[in-house]
């Protein structure tokens, strides 16, 4: 459970430092970048987390097109783990906070 917390944290510390790092580039505020960096966070956790997804099928057609076996076909399984599971609670830390901001609840720079 504690390598699990850790690996958790450590995730949400790479996401906000890899989003500050953005939102410096682009001179836009953190929160204001922090909900779509979460969503492209929470996606590639999810792509990179699931098996059986468009990459498989394209290795399993392209493979029976080469040799003429048919292979069982893989439906896309997710497979939680704690990385999505940081890059959702990333994302929405980042959706409450841009709803705040559009709101005025936040003032705007």
């Amino acid at each position: 459970m504690k390598r699990n917390l850790i690996i958790l944290l450590i995730t949400l510390l790479l996401e906000s430092v890899i989003t500050l790092f953005i939102s410096r580039a682009l001179s836009i505020r953190f929160i204001e970048i922090m909900f779509f960096a979460g969503v492209v966070f929470t996606a590639l956790s999810v792509w990179f987390s699931g098996s059986g997804g468009m990459v498989t099928r394209f290795i399993d057609i392209t493979t029976s097109a080469r040799t003429g076996l048919l292979t069982k076909r893989e439906e896309f399984h997710f497979r939680p783990n704690y990385v999505a599971l940081g890059s959702a609670i990333f994302l929405l830390i980042g959706l409450v906070l841009f709803v705040l901001l559009l709101t005025n609840v936040i003032s705007p720079a």
